[in-house]
């Protein structure tokens, strides 16, 4: 990322100055409650990144669907790649960028399935076409032709014609249990702020490390 070397000095953050801060989760709900008046479109965008077998990286666009102070959820097909590459090697990263504020939240650590209840619960509020594609997409597998999908479309819809649609047992959500956290702020002349809060696992204590731009 880049400034420009002849931006003038901006205002203190709205919310204060997030190096004084302790709390991470509570820092970055502010930033994202901030990033949902200013970004034209999902504020709530993130880069996800796993591995493959091979350990070769991997990386896509997701939406962040829940945040709690255990970490991180969102939602997907496990036979999706991520949800293949996620359950073989359950860790990950996250990238927040929030173009309009000019800051970045990086997040590093362990995954987890979130419970049964707690994806049906999400899955019911989901859009009727949603939960319908949710059955008929065979996510990140060959596709023969477009038709072949809307194929499946149209037989799945006929299927759950009456009453709600199901959850199907191969969509769920993940969870990533942060244990590490850093938040970055655009400053002029590349005199960025940096602020990384670090913990051994899930319950121990966060410690805050400033680091240089």
């Amino acid at each position: 990322m880049t400034a420009s070397d002849t931006m003038e000095p901006r205002d203190p953050l709205t919310s204060g100055d997030f190096t004084e801060s302790s709390e991470p989760f509570r820092l970055f709900s502010e930033w994202l409650e901030e990033a949902g008046k200013s970004e034209p479109n999902d504020p709530n965008a993130m880069t996800l990144a796993t591995v493959d077998e091979d350990g070769l990286p991997d990386a896509r666009m997701v939406l962040l669907k829940g945040l709690d102070e255990r970490g991180f959820v969102f939602f997907t097909n496990t036979g999706s790649a991520k949800g293949r590459e996620l359950l073989a090697h359950p860790k990950a990263a996250l990238v927040f960028h929030w173009k309009s504020l000019r800051r970045q939240v990086r997040v590093r650590g362990p995954v987890e399935l979130v419970s049964d209840a707690e994806a049906d619960a999400y899955f019911a509020t989901r859009p009727r076409l949603s939960q319908i594609g949710a059955w008929a997409s065979k996510q990140s597998h060959p596709l023969e032709g477009r038709f072949a999908l809307e194929a499946a479309v149209a037989t799945t819809t006929a299927k759950y014609a009456l009453g709600s649609v199901p959850r199907p047992p191969h969509w769920t959500g993940f969870r990533i249990l942060p244990v590490a956290i850093e938040f970055w702020h655009d400053r002029p002349f590349r005199l960025h702020d940096r602020v990384v809060f670090r913990r051994a696992g899930e319950g121990e204590a966060w410690t805050k490390t400033r680091l240089y731009p």
